[in-house]
């Protein structure tokens, strides 16, 4: 049944307003101006995976000629492309203005971005230096007028369309003369800026792109040109694996297959140098086959501004973010045993604030300690020299039990976690490669310890992955504790990848594909009978994203039932707070700042006795149906406190929280109250605590 739009924001349009937020982070003067480009590149770098993972299913329900109405909301798959494709070019040529503002602003900090036109003659020299021993010699170059198929072009990848006219000795009008086309491949493995020789304290930089324009007739030397020039486009293509059912492979072997294809899938997006000549744009539309329903966009003259999250930073601290000393847990030593003071009391830490050492503490104590027989946790991601995995191998190299279900179809970490599959094969480690239908999302681990004649269990539950690189720069809780119930539940889930048709029951954790729907829902069902006897009754929510019509059509019933509703969602969001008679109780916000919101954070009233949970699930409806979640209780009230706190402190910032509204505008929220912005007040929360 399709659902009225003045009740849902489509779940692809609000994406696009999300991506609009990180947007405004690159156009906010509090936000220094090296980091504010660098807001472009992940700007860019999100709109790239978004054409890849759900313009490419749109597509797709348009390719197979439905109209997609029940899925997506009131439009049809056909209208919402259409959709998408013009708020992306709005986004581009917003973004474009910001990037020229952004430069222009470099400049008055002496840090200028150079083109082809405009070196000296010092700066050509090394110009030419570089080309020569680095650029050339990666350079693919393909002259495409002659040649058969045109070549496969690399998901989104950068390529320089060449346009040659050549010169003719009887001086016959240019517009007369042979155009020769060509394309080259912009080398992805060397850096996109070449920093300048410096001079009297000023930076100069220029991107590789130009300097393979400035060295166009270098590489052309064969052909006579009367002129030459070159304009960048870039692909993007369906990104959704698509997996055979050839019972002779193995998972591994089909999942590697599928990446494999994801390299020559179906374009979804071409964009392109809007100032390219009309006859280059045409012949290469018709040499790539680009389709009515692909989203074709005019561009500014650079593309995957995703690499400007890599632009040098040249030394200057002063245009950055001041790096934060991750903390300690207070009264938790790094030193000693962990296990025994985890066995003493809960603690939770909160990264980046806090230092993610404690999860690499606990494995490689586990990996070592003589008492420890098994240890078992799921990846979904890794770092790419992970603390985390060589832990592990340390475990099994000393005798221990390992188990370890990874995901292989974490997307875009596919290849990533195969090679981590091998490895750990080879050391004898116990793979789970998850459940037919089901990815894995769930954050957990646990180990069982001898101690006298019993096995005594410890482990730690997240709302983010074992990722050492991204907890830096995520925020993410994590539980440690010894607690029985949990972890024997926890164990139940292992035995769930194992066993799937077995069913079973839990007490104490939330766990999808079964129960996560049923379990929220009474506890929004308990607000409600609260509510409406007149008690105190309120539900407080951090997620990245909520999607589940079913869920939002809960909290709207809960809204009108009487029951204050605060919602922090980072990402998309398709309920609408503030509207009478449906969700005039509910208020949502959403932050982007300097780290990446990632927790998922459930907090109810009952009646005063609170409840606390956090979860590796969204509200959306594949983490609730079509994954394997874990929300666990927080029953350790001094942890307990930490994260309503916490949460409060999100709740208050009325410096980087967005509104959510009906009118979709992202407008800052601004009110009376003291200026507070929560990524920073949080670090000074735990600050305090440790002085206290």
């Amino acid at each position: 049944m399709s659902k009225p739009q003045n009740e849902y924001i489509n779940r692809e349009i609000s994406w696009l307003h999300f991506n609009d937020r990180v947007l405004q982070e690159s156009a906010d003067p509090n936000v220094p101006l090296i980091e504010r480009i660098r807001f472009i590149g992940i700007f860019s770098n999100n709109l790239d995976e978004f054409f890849k993972v759900r313009y490419a299913t749109v597509k797709r329900i348009v390719d197979a000629g439905k109209s997609g109405k029940s899925v997506l909301g009131g439009e049809t798959a056909k209208e919402l492309l259409e959709e998408i494709t013009k708020n992306a070019i709005q986004l581009q040529a917003k973004s474009g203005r910001i990037l020229e503002g952004i430069f222009k602003e470099l400049a008055t900090e002496q840090i200028y971005i150079l083109d082809e036109t405009q070196l000296n003659r010092d700066q050509e020299e090394f110009v030419i230096d570089y080309f020569n021993r680095k650029v050339n010699p990666e350079l693919i170059v393909v002259i495409l007028n002659n040649i058969a198929e045109f070549p496969t072009l690399k998901d989104t990848a950068a390529y320089l369309a060449v346009r040659m006219i050549l010169k003719d000795p009887k001086d016959i009008p240019i517009e007369q003369l042979g155009i020769q086309y060509a394309l080259i491949e912009i080398p992805r493995h060397l850096p996109r800026f070449l920093v300048l020789p410096e001079k009297d304290g000023e930076n100069f930089i220029i991107m590789v792109d130009d300097v393979i324009r400035f060295c166009l007739e270098r590489i052309f030397t064969m052909f006579d040109c009367a002129e030459i020039s070159a304009h960048m486009i870039k692909i993007t293509r369906d990104a959704e694996l698509d997996i055979d059912n050839d019972l002779s492979k193995s998972f591994i072997e089909k999942i590697s297959s599928s990446v494999e294809h994801r390299k020559i899938s179906d374009p979804v997006r071409f964009v392109y140098d809007k100032r390219i000549k009309i006859d280059t744009l045409r012949f290469l539309k018709n040499k790539m086959n680009i389709e009515e329903t692909d989203s074709v966009i005019p561009g500014g003259r650079y593309h995957n501004r995703r690499d400007y999250m890599g632009f040098p930073s040249l030394g200057r601290a002063d245009l950055q973010y001041k790096k934060i000393q991750p903390l300690p847990v207070k009264g938790v030593r790094l030193e000693g045993s962990l296990l025994e003071q985890i066995a003493a009391k809960d603690f939770m830490i909160y990264t980046p604030y806090q230092t993610y050492s404690y999860v690499i503490r606990f494995l490689r104590e586990a990996a070592l300690d003589p008492k420890v027989k098994a240890i078992k946790l799921t990846i979904y991601r890794l770092a790419n020299n992970s603390q985390v995995a060589a832990a592990l191998i340390n475990a099994a190299r000393n005798g221990k039990e390992v188990t370890v279900q990874i995901e292989l179809q974490a997307r875009f970490d596919e290849q990533a976690n195969i090679v981590y599959a091998n490895q750990f094969q080879e050391e004898g480690i116990k793979l789970i490669f998850g459940i037919p239908g089901l990815k894995v999302h769930t954050k957990i681990c646990f180990i069982d310890r001898e101690e006298g004649r019993a096995l005594k269990r410890y482990g730690f539950i997240s709302t983010g992955n074992f990722n050492e690189s991204t907890a830096k720069i995520y925020t993410d809780y994590t539980l440690f504790t010894a607690h029985e119930g949990i972890l024997k539940e926890v164990n139940k889930v292992f035995t769930f990848f194992e066993v799937p048709y077995k069913i079973n029951k839990y007490k104490h954790l939330i766990v999808s594909p079964h129960y996560t729907q049923n379990v929220f829902t009474k506890l929004i069902d308990n607000e409600i009978a609260n509510a409406l006897v007149g008690k105190e009754a309120f539900i407080r929510i951090k997620m990245n994203s909520f999607t589940s019509y079913k869920m939002v059509d809960k909290l709207y019933e809960a809204s009108r039932a009487g029951v204050k509703v605060q919602l922090i969602i980072r990402g998309i969001c398709c309920l609408i707070p503030g509207v009478k008679g449906m969700s005039e109780n509910i208020e949502a916000i959403s932050i982007v700042d300097k780290f990446l919101e990632h927790p998922r954070v459930f907090i109810f009233a009952n009646e005063g006795d609170t409840k606390v949970y956090i979860s590796s699930a969204d509200w959306m409806t594949r983490n609730i149906d079509y994954r394997v979640e874990v929300g666990c209780p927080i029953y350790d009230e001094d942890v307990k406190q930490e994260l309503l706190d916490t949460f409060e402190l999100s709740w208050k910032d009325n410096e980087k929280a967005r509104v959510f509204s009906a009118k979709h505008d992202n407008a800052y929220r601004n009110n009376n109250n003291p200026k507070l912005r929560s990524q920073f007040a949080i670090y000074d929360y735990y600050k305090k605590k440790l002085e206290s």
